[in-house]
């Protein structure tokens, strides 16, 4: 149990609580049900792709060597012995002077080494025979799609971890994976503490206040690609608040409590976590907000004690929660995305530690900008409603001004980052 509140480095703080990550459990589940999902195998081709010579144009199938002596005093003619549309295959190999009429698509058929397409060529009948001719050299290979030329067999085309989208969507279509194996979502946990606390239903009392939080996090959650299970609001009651814990741990594979992680009278975490035997990695980070963030672990299992105002809360989860659900679901790039971006508001608050400004971000031609979201204090919910980022300014720094370069970390970005 950790006795003293000494502020760690955010740096620290995040790769002491990556230290505890996992690879979550896999499923298997239809193509049907697959989309936004994490895969938890590779895509390898089943096949070639195209799987066979076919046509790009449509056309006709040639042997080049006949087009060798044409030129336009020297149409060259050709018996058309076939007419084959896609999806059709060829039954008559190509003897000298013979062609196939083609469609786009279609396998060449045997014989051929090139296509011509109709706009070069003159298509007539002689004795209700169908006949065409060209007036110019076409060379060998020529306008065919060879087999393999895309993908050959075997060869990764996606990495595990990554999202199916559309486009792996079709790539599971191509390569026959009706069924695919994904991430498991994890199961997380949420548990709100204090005794002013009023649900989202309730009327508004004296020295209560609606319970932002839970619904909050419920949404980072589901964002992140976990599943929520909101135990419900508790009061400041130890062996209350003890035996919902003990109990979410055994249903759930991380747990979440906000509010009761600072050092007054009725903030109960510390007391928890310490008949629970739960191992406390940090309870105060130097960040703002979020300072009095807590982690703790039991055996495979992570505790996210996030603070009880809803900036601070939001914060502790996108830096600490949110990249463990990420692993979990197979990411290799768990952390938030972070660029650089031009300060549009001046902020000439001192940052004593590192702080995280909600902002959000614009473009004008080649320049990004972040503009502050609205009141930067940890208690403060409406800046969070248009934040769609994360500004970093680092510790021990005295404010910023408008046109300082500054770092942002993208709050939408579905990709992320491999570091930290």
């Amino acid at each position: 149990m950790v006795e003293r509140r000494k502020p760690i480095p955010i740096n620290k703080a995040v790769e002491m609580v990556m230290n505890y990550r996992l690879k979550g459990q896999k499923e298997i589940i239809s193509i049907h049900e697959s989309d936004h999902r994490r895969l938890a195998e590779p895509i390898i081709a089943k096949n070639n792709v195209p799987s066979f010579d076919k046509s790009p144009y449509d056309g006709f199938a040639l042997r080049s060597i006949d087009t060798d002596k044409a030129s336009t005093n020297n149409p060259m003619e050709f018996e058309v012995v076939e007419h084959i549309g896609a999806g059709q295959v060829p039954t008559k190999t190509l003897g000298k002077g013979q062609a196939t009429r083609i469609m786009t698509g279609a396998k060449i058929p045997d014989g051929a080494d090139c296509i011509a397409m109709f706009e070069i060529c003159k298509s007539y009948e002689r004795n209700n025979n169908p006949f065409m001719s060209i007036k110019r050299k076409m060379n060998k290979d020529q306008n065919i799609i060879k087999e393999g030329s895309e993908v050959l067999e075997g060869k990764v085309l996606i990495e595990e971890g990554t999202i199916i989208n559309p486009g792996v969507k079709a790539l599971l279509a191509t390569f026959g994976y009706n069924q695919v194996e994904v991430a498991k979502k994890p199961i997380v946990g949420i548990i709100a503490t204090g005794t002013e606390l009023l649900e989202v239903d309730e009327d508004l009392k004296p020295g209560k206040i609606r319970n932002s939080n839970a619904y909050m996090i419920a949404s980072q959650i589901n964002k992140a690609g976990g599943i929520s299970k909101y135990y419900g609001k508790l009061a400041d009651e130890f062996d209350t608040s003890y035996e919902a814990m003990k109990k979410a741990l055994d249903e759930v594979d991380i747990l979440i409590t906000t509010g009761g992680v600072s050092v007054g009278d009725f903030d109960l975490m510390p007391a928890i976590y310490e008949k629970l035997k739960a191992e406390v990695l940090f309870n105060k980070v130097a960040m703002r907000p979020g300072s009095v963030t807590t982690v703790a672990v039991i055996e495979d299992k992570i505790l996210f004690g996030l603070s009880g105002n809803p900036s601070a809360c939001y914060v502790g989860f996108e830096l600490f929660t949110r990249p463990i659900i990420q692993h979990y679901l197979y990411n290799k790039k768990p952390y938030l995305k972070r660029i650089k971006a031009i300060l549009a508001d001046g902020f000439p608050k001192p940052n004593p530690f590192t702080r995280f400004v909600r902002s959000y971000i614009t473009y004008d031609n080649a320049s990004v900008y972040v503009h502050l979201a609205g009141m930067d204090k940890s208690n403060v919910v409406t800046s969070l409603a248009n934040s769609t980022c994360l500004m970093v300014l680092p510790g021990g720094t005295r404010g910023f001004k408008a046109g300082d370069e500054v770092e942002a970390l993208l709050l939408d970005d579905m990709y992320g980052q491999s570091d930290f």
